[in-house]
């Protein structure tokens, strides 16, 4: 097996991954900002990195996973006050929401959740370290940034050069986002003021509460050191939020803070960017209520490379659905076999499928060719399935489900299911009919049962059937 390859952001290429601890992976991502329910454009960099760090345990790397959740900032406490209810509760209503989201699309849970609002004391820590470094500096109002004329390495990830900025083009933004164009002295404490209402700490920097960019420096130095190996994000997050951590990090620590910076692509909506005032904004929740299978939407967002745009539709994920459909069909025709012997070498098909599949993936996590190679897998065991025994079922299902440990998107398919007794009748009408060569009523049958989502396949071995 060859090497994992990643491309890091940071350098622009792609390189053979190398880990700080052997055997060892400390992986940061940028979780939510609890202020309403996550959309499909969050929920598509999620699911990248939950098959980043599925396929890095596959591999065998003991991973150690960091989300954060935002919890204070500009919108949660915008939308505190709207709604007129303490920040917490504001809060505590969407990550609850985004706990259920990532459950039901089966993204495994990180080691650690740390909460900005449970992390002040650390934030603070940092700014007093770069206030006397003077790499910090507090204006009249008592707030304090980060000056970037002190940071000579500032635009490293993502290419914006201070030095060529025209006169009047910088300055200090206390806003937690800016436009993506402006580097700017960027807020690391923002000063109590009446608008932030009963939002504030008072801590040894003053009265108030933490910038969006120093709350990830935080967390993430105090889970996985002042350096570790892999950093995280959509690729909105490159600038400013990511160049500022980097910036804020090294100056106060004097070591880079990720070895890796990995970014997933935006998504498209029906060709067009995702927007409210367009109509095709969506949150799992709206899919969910269409009526789409949680998998199929989880195979819609992964199926395409995550350092490519992905332009998601509703027809995308009836395809996926399909799809998955498929798969269920090949394993519910697996477990009808009925031979005692196979005749074939099963192993070779599973092993060259497995080493296709894996190897695909450690070139970038490239998932297309990835899932190629597990569909070329399928079609070769169909073709021979005449020649299949009893002793090879548990094989071949046994791949899907390590297949499926990266993907995540087929343990639902293993499940039997139960048919209420009316349908089990027709069904043996149905075979009774074709015995009698009764063909019309037959294919009454298989319709009458197709609309109530029964699926029929004959097979040399009898009849099966799925749902649909």
């Amino acid at each position: 097996m060859r090497e994992l390859v990643i491309y890091n952001t940071l350098t622009k290429k792609k390189e053979i991954f190398k880990t700080i601890n052997p055997g060892k992976v400390g992986i940061y991502t940028c979780g939510p900002t609890v202020y309403n329910f996550v959309h499909i454009g969050n929920l598509r960099t999620f699911i990248f990195e939950d098959l980043f760090v599925r396929f890095l345990r596959y591999i065998g790397y003991d991973v150690t996973h960091v989300m954060n959740i935002t919890d204070v900032d500009d919108k949660t406490i915008r939308g505190s006050k709207n709604e007129n209810i303490k920040l917490s509760d504001y809060t505590y209503k969407y990550k609850k929401a985004f706990f259920e989201d990532i459950e039901t699309l089966n993204i495994v849970k990180a080691n650690y959740y740390p909460e900005a609002t449970k992390h002040i004391k650390e934030m603070v820590n940092i700014i007093k370290t770069l206030l006397e470094k003077g790499i910090a500096y507090k204006t009249e109002d008592g707030s304090i940034y980060f000056s970037i004329s002190k940071f000579k390495e500032y635009g490293k990830l993502s290419g914006f050069n201070p030095d060529e900025l025209k006169d009047g083009a910088s300055g200090r933004v206390k806003l937690d986002e800016y436009s993506k164009d402006q580097p700017v002295d960027f807020v690391l404490w923002k000063s109590y003021n009446e608008d932030d209402g009963d939002v504030f700490w008072e801590t040894e920097v003053g009265k108030g509460r933490p910038g969006w960019h120093i709350e990830c420096s935080a967390m993430s130095m105090k889970y996985l050191g002042d350096t570790f190996d892999i950093h995280c994000g959509g690729i909105d997050n490159i600038f400013p939020h990511h160049e500022n951590e980097i910036a804020q990090s090294k100056a106060y620590s004097g070591k880079d803070l990720a070895n890796y910076w990995v970014h997933s692509a935006f998504l498209n909506v029906n060709n067009e960017k995702m927007a409210k005032s367009k109509g095709n904004f969506y949150t799992l929740r709206d899919l969910l209520d269409k009526g789409y299978h949680p998998m199929a939407i989880r195979y819609s967002l992964i199926s395409t490379h995550y350092r490519q745009p992905l332009n998601f539709s509703e027809e995308l994920i009836k395809q996926s659905q399909s799809t998955l459909n498929r798969i269920k069909e090949f394993i519910v025709r697996i477990k009808s076999i009925k031979k005692d012997k196979t005749e074939i070498n099963v192993d070779d098909i599973i092993i060259k499928s497995k080493n296709a599949f894996v190897e695909n993936l450690l070139d970038d996590l490239n998932i297309s060719p990835a899932l190629a190679a597990f569909f070329e897998f399928i079609r070769k065991i169909n073709s021979k399935y005449d020649d299949l025994g009893k002793d090879s079922i548990e094989k071949i299902l046994g791949f899907i489900k390590e297949v499926d440990k990266v993907i995540g998107c087929f343990d639902h398919l293993f499940k039997d299911e139960n048919l209420d007794k009316e349908i089990e009748q027709l069904i043996k009408e149905r075979e009774e009919a074709r015995r009698n060569k009764d063909f019309k009523k037959a294919d009454e049958i298989r319709n009458k049962l197709l609309s109530k989502g029964i699926i029929l396949k004959d097979t040399k071995e009898g009849t099966i059937w799925e749902k649909i």
